[in-house]
């Protein structure tokens, strides 16, 4: 029985050691910018690492463009921006969690 106990007690020191990893994995996310850009960096957005936009840049050049045409490149620096942060979250989720594999379970970024 003392066996089960000694177990048991591993596991939930795991578990803590993962806990406070994981908030302070949580804390580098949010200070993570992940940038993305679209026609030959004509437009640039900036996310931070809650997915909020930090900032947009639109070059002089671009503002000329169709109205369409400028929408078109920032939703697409957005998405780019948006994948580089899906990229850089996933790495630092890994980094806190690493040697913690729990089988079949799938980080929800």
């Amino acid at each position: 029985m003392e066996k089960k106990v000694t177990d048991f007690s591993k596991i939930l020191d795991k578990a803590k050691e993962l806990e406070q990893k994981m908030k302070a994995s949580q804390e580098k996310i949010k200070k993570i910018r992940a940038e993305g850009s679209s026609g030959s960096n004509s437009v640039k957005v900036i996310l931070d690492g809650e997915g909020e936009m930090y900032k947009i840049e639109i070059s002089e050049e671009t503002l000329k463009e169709e109205k369409g045409v400028i929408e078109d490149l920032i939703l697409a620096a957005h998405n780019n921006a948006k994948s580089q942060l899906k990229t850089k979250t996933n790495e630092e989720i890994s980094k806190a969690a690493g040697g913690f594999g729990i089988p079949g379970f799938k980080w929800p970024l």
